[in-house]
């Protein structure tokens, strides 16, 4: 590519002067805020996680947390990367107003998420005290914590990938405001809320169940909008 437009050329795939378009650089931000949203409220998800583990099962908690969120996050990274890559599909379908085609994206995604999903979950309750293992096994007792908290945790994945990929689909759909409000709701709302309250109820197990408790609310809040916003889009 370096060397294809460094040459001249009259083809109408060339480099050119550039314009300034208030407008479209506005636009593109928008669309683009759901992500810069998810990722700030994320990072105070995991402070808020880090403060009522320490609060309610000291260091070991915390260490125990570390290792669940990494691997959750290997789970999780596959629905992102689906949702980022379908973006495109949405966007082009949208353009083209070919509202079938969106159609049958938007309902196959969605069963190949709830599939997956299962799945993840699934294997991720057999397989508990083999990934604590490699991070903790030097201690049983952090080991047998760290599995508890796995095995509440990782039934969120049945879910998880729902409330990714519908904030992805709004972005595809150039709806930026829409994927920014269910990237926020989703974490500094449900999640935060979830951490802040189950803990008083539930005391270490709120804490747990706080990932699984986030995550279902915001599958409700993304099938909310996908109905309310049918009738603008037309992929229902």
């Amino acid at each position: 590519p370096i060397f294809y437009f460094a040459r001249r050329n009259s083809s109408n795939l060339r480099l050119g002067k550039a314009e300034f378009d208030t407008r479209a650089l506005a636009k593109a931000f928008t669309n683009g805020i759901s992500e810069f949203v998810g990722n700030i409220s994320m990072s105070v998800v995991g402070m808020l996680y880090n403060l009522q583990l320490l609060r309610y099962a000291g260091e070991n908690g915390m260490a125990s947390f570390g290792v669940i969120m990494y691997v959750s996050w290997i789970f999780g990274s596959a629905f992102v990367g689906y949702s980022i890559g379908s973006e495109s599909l949405v966007g082009y379908h949208f353009g083209a107003q070919n509202k079938p085609e969106l159609k049958n994206l938007l309902s196959k995604s969605l069963s190949l998420i709830a599939l997956a999903g299962a799945s993840m979950c699934i294997f991720a309750e057999a397989f508990a005290p083999l990934l604590a293992r490699v991070f903790v096994g030097y201690d049983a007792g952090l080991t047998s914590m760290t599995v508890h908290g796995f095995r509440i945790v990782a039934v969120s994945f049945a879910f998880m990938g729902f409330g990714i990929y519908i904030s992805g689909f709004f972005t595809g759909l150039n709806d930026g405001v829409t994927s920014a409000v269910i990237s926020f709701v989703r974490t500094m709302i449900f999640e935060c809320g979830a951490i802040l309250l189950l803990p008083r109820l539930l005391g270490l197990e709120g804490i747990w169940i706080s990932v699984a408790a986030g995550e279902l609310m915001s599958v409700a809040l993304g099938f909310l909008f996908l109905a309310v916003k049918n009738k603008k889009y037309g992929y229902a």
